[in-house]
């Protein structure tokens, strides 16, 4: 499951099982990306926070399944097959729509934004996403100004920003530590948007 040690839910004491409590789904399964902090939890403490605040905040105007479909474009770029997994089944999930769904994974696979069944507006913001995971020291001005004239304000922006930040990593948390998906239950993810605390995944 992992290149470092991680202790399970059932070894758990102190911090980390006051942690491991917030975090578990479904028969006290706890996400393997979570595990990778089991020596540290401070760090997953953190990482639940910024995920929590980032991805599944009621404060977000962006629709949830597109922050999604963000993530895994990101998750895609980078290689990481454990969060394109995961966060696919969230999105398909949210979406409603399987065909759409899996037509965006197939062109997401393969690269091509255009093929993205996708509004203009949102073809911006994966431009933009692939453009600041891939070259983000080559970000200009007017990587911002294409996003507000395809449509999208600052405060959006923002949101796409961070999405597209926090997916970098999370993907490097998995890919340094040879994290996999065996034992996860995919696509579950803190659904109470309006509990920043709440951070039961379901």
């Amino acid at each position: 499951m992992a290149w470092i040690k991680t202790i399970p839910f059932a070894e758990a004491t102190g911090k980390l099982k006051q942690l491991y409590a917030r975090v578990t789904g479904p028969d006290n399964n706890v996400d393997n990306i979570m595990m990778m902090h089991s020596l540290r939890p401070h760090t997953m403490e953190a990482h639940m926070a910024v995920y929590k605040y980032i991805l599944h905040h009621s404060g977000n105007t962006n629709p949830k399944w597109f922050l999604e479909a963000l993530g895994v474009w990101v998750s895609q770029l980078n290689g990481c097959n454990y969060c394109v997994e995961h966060h696919f089944a969230g999105m398909k999930r949210l979406l409603k729509d399987d065909p759409r769904s899996d037509a965006l994974r197939e062109a997401i696979e393969d690269g091509d934004i255009p093929a993205m069944p996708l509004d203009a507006r949102q073809h911006a913001a994966m431009r933009y996403a692939q453009r600041l995971t891939q070259s983000p020291a080559d970000m200009v001005e007017m990587d911002v100004e294409a996003l507000r004239m395809a449509g999208w304000d600052d405060g959006e922006i923002l949101e796409i920003n961070q999405v597209t930040a926090y997916f970098s990593y999370a993907n490097r948390t998995v890919l340094g530590l040879g994290c996999s998906t065996k034992g996860d239950i995919i696509g579950l993810s803190p659904n109470n948007n309006a509990d920043p605390d709440d951070w039961n995944h379901s």
